[in-house]
């Protein structure tokens, strides 16, 4: 009677998922949507696996002409029947695949040696061939391939055959000198000056019929160029910046200009403007200062159609506060303009608006601006070719529900379309407007491909990209809410381990960032999930000028939310970041002692030593305190308090909880010696702390080989494994005395 007992426990253990590991991470594939053709019916895909980025040489981080690994497959889908065929036999890493308007050809960047060439793939036959640019040019590695409308000219960028010659040798001097020179009378910093020669490039159409080529646009400083699409005209943003800027991130200065034999400005400058453009070409529209202008390329000047119009005899409001109310409802931004430029999507605190561009009339499409925690989220997608009906991706903002809504401008209506739990991405509608393709995934796994009607009646799975994740072990995850300290709404997503058993505590480790909703697929989680760990990530709100207050208020108070669900261990919590994770991880532990083991990756911990570091970066560690993601909203010289005050490294004598740190050596995002202040800090302090510096990593987990992959992942696990599955034998209290 006892054998069949044992039979059935011998077929549950063989069927029994196995553990998700590191080696199961290297070979998930990834699938992006590179192009879809006019009718829909042909999809170009590429897929990658983290294998496929491995021996990354991150010592050539800033040199315009190195090409990372990446190798990919490149697939075409038939959206009507899934059937899926390679371009080429082998992996290869390719940019840039464009359909032909027919959908007979795909153009694309495929890698040659350490260059890129331009290609020409047949779809019918199958056969690809390489593009042989004019004597004396080579193509840009990163050039834009646009077809004109009647698929007779394929535009692209191209290069000076010794451009590459020419940017080597000027990393080579900034890299590695032997004597490297910066001075204040040169208008850009040097490698500001290196990045920008990338914009040095010529416009050139071929003619796949006859194999002519033709310039379009001499050599210069070309930020962007787009073919209109009747091919009449192209547009070129020529770059005009005079000096590094500190005010914008690399968002540059340009001259809009038809380019020709006799160029002409079409606006003088983009220096503070939101520019859009019509499907057509021909059509624009700009937001600056919360005023919006609408255009078009062979018309007069931009006129104003939406925003404020001060004028000199406009006096101060009684009641000022309702009056800046109103002021800031009067601010638009474009958005997204119909396919001829007749209707314009455009955006202001109250949500997004429907503007007739020819009247500026105007109507809420749909409620909701930035302030609005709660309304969901609406992005536009596609137009039909009439501009009747605007479809918008819709994503609530109160549990996990997306989908694709239809705006009918004839009736004024936001109807729903498509609703879904899963997430839902890279949204592409055929031009035609017939199809719809777009990834899908369900939580805490890798999306896979799907194709619809136009009005999602039908719906049809392309891609199974990762069958072999069947056989193994990956938890589910849950949406929670709870109060911060100071009583505000927030969100967080939990990872549970894939054995997870109501009524039972789990270490818990939290991944700190900033805003978490969504629970995509994360192979670090994912393998701390397979270790026994509850993984979750928990939302901050920020105030400019105090962001250490953030983690600290929202991560205890998910902490608590995790303990009252009975689900975490008080005395098992772990904390880590990445980047500006690994910043606030570190900020984090000086305020509280909560957690019993902490993990920072790649994070800052000195505001002041960063705040000129990373040359490579040019502007950005000036930029991210002063006016962007580190939020002290002051320079060093207005505000050093908060500077000091945001540091860790100020008040590493606070530190109690134990702390990894992990860095790349050739990291010039955040360099390795910010962890270093740290860890010779704590040293000195007699802290418990480790450093792991991979020599040659960089920003991040390390991609230089498989080994260090795995070797990172076993140092986190082997780092929680020490500090929270051995018993405390006393409960730890934040720095203030107090437990929050």
């Amino acid at each position: 009677m006892r054998f069949p007992a044992l039979l059935l426990l011998s077929v549950l253990l063989v069927s029994a998922p196995a553990p998700f590991t590191v080696n199961d991470m290297l070979d998930v594939v990834n699938s992006n949507i590179a192009d879809v053709s006019d009718d829909g019916r042909w999809v170009a895909v590429t897929t990658l696996r983290l294998r496929d980025r491995i021996g990354i040489d991150n010592r050539r981080f800033g040199d315009p002409t190195y090409i990372a690994p990446s190798a990919m497959e490149l697939w075409v889908i038939d959206s009507r029947t899934g059937e899926k065929k390679r371009v080429f036999a082998g992996r290869k890493e390719v940019r840039g695949a464009s359909w032909s308007p027919d959908g007979s050809k795909l153009a694309l960047l495929a890698r040659n040696g350490d260059r890129f060439e331009a290609m020409l793939w047949d779809r019918a036959s199958g056969a690809a061939a390489a593009l042989t640019p004019p004597p004396g040019k080579a193509v840009d590695d990163s050039a834009d391939l646009q077809w004109s409308g009647d698929g007779g000219k394929l535009v692209l960028a191209l290069r000076s055959a010794d451009w590459h010659t020419k940017a080597a040798a000027r990393f080579q001097q900034e890299a590695r000198g032997p004597v490297i020179v910066h001075s204040s009378k040169d208008p850009f910093l040097n490698w500001i000056a290196l990045r920008r020669l990338s914009l040095e490039r010529s416009v050139w159409s071929f003619a796949p019929a006859g194999g002519e080529w033709k310039e379009l646009a001499p050599e210069g400083r070309r930020a962007s160029y787009r073919i209109t699409e009747d091919g009449g005209a192209l547009i070129v943003n020529e770059d005009i910046l005079g000096k590094t800027d500190y005010d914008s991130l690399g968002a540059g200065e340009a001259r809009v200009e038809v380019a020709g034999a006799t160029p002409r400005t079409v606006l003088k400058s983009t220096k503070g403007i939101n520019l859009v453009w019509a499907r057509d070409g021909r059509h624009f529209a700009y937001s600056k200062e919360g005023a919006v202008f609408a255009g078009a390329i062979d018309g007069d000047d931009p006129r104003q159609i939406l925003g404020p119009a001060k004028k000199p005899e406009d006096k101060p409001a009684d009641n000022e506060e309702a009056a800046k109310a109103d002021a800031a409802k009067q601010r638009f931004t474009a958005v997204r303009l119909s396919p001829r430029g007749e209707r314009l999507v455009a955006s202001n605190k109250e949500g997004l608006w429907m503007v007739d561009v020819a009247t500026g009339a105007k109507d809420l499409i749909a409620k909701g601006g930035e302030d609005d925690k709660t309304a969901p989220r609406y992005q536009p997608l596609d137009w039909s070719l009439d501009a009747g009906v605007l479809y918008l991706s819709y994503a609530s903002r109160q549990k996990w529900e997306r989908g694709v809504d239809a705006y009918r401008v004839s009736g004024k209506k936001l109807e729903p379309l498509f609703r879904d739990t899963r997430m839902l991405s890279q949204w592409r509608m055929s031009k035609d407007g017939s199809r719809w393709v777009f990834a899908a995934a369900e939580g805490n796994r890798p999306a896979d491909l799907y194709a619809a009607d136009a009005n999602f009646a039908k719906v049809d799975r392309l891609s199974e990209w990762n069958p072999q994740l069947k056989d193994k072990a990956l938890g589910k995850t849950e949406l929670i809410s709870y109060l911060d300290i100071d009583g505000k709404k927030q969100s967080g997503v939990v990872y549970y381990p894939p054995d997870f058993q109501t009524g039972r505590k789990y270490p818990a480790v939290f991944i700190v960032y900033e805003q978490f909703f969504d629970d995509p697929f994360n192979g670090t989680t994912s393998v701390l999930n397979s270790n026994g760990y509850v993984v979750v990530q928990p939302s901050v709100e920020f105030e400019t000028g105090y962001p250490g207050e953030a983690w600290m208020k929202a991560v205890t108070a998910a902490a608590n939310k995790l303990i009252d669900m009975g689900v975490a261990d008080p005395e098992r919590l772990g904390v880590q970041g990445t980047s500006y994770g690994g910043y606030a991880t570190n900020l984090l532990i000086t305020q509280t002692n909560r957690f019993a083991a902490a993990i920072n990756i790649s994070g800052k911990v000195n505001m002041i030593s960063f705040y000129t570091d990373s040359p490579r970066l040019g502007v950005r560690n000036i930029h991210a305190p002063e006016k962007s993601q580190d939020r002290i909203g002051a320079t060093l010289w207005q505000q050093p308090q908060k500077y000091l005050a945001h540091s860790a490294i100020m008040n590493a004598d606070r530190i109690k909880t134990p702390l990894l740190l992990i860095t790349g050596e050739e990291d010039h995002n955040v360099p390795a010696r910010q962890a270093m202040e740290m860890y010779y800090a704590l040293r000195r302090l007699n802290k418990t702390v480790s450093w792991v510096n991979y020599v040659n990593g960089g920003h991040g987990m390390p991609t230089s080989t498989v080994e260090e992959v795995v070797d990172y992942h076993n140092r986190i696990v082997s780092w929680y494994e020490e500090h929270l599955k051995k018993p405390k034998s006393a409960p730890r209290e934040a720095v203030s005395g107090q437990q929050p």
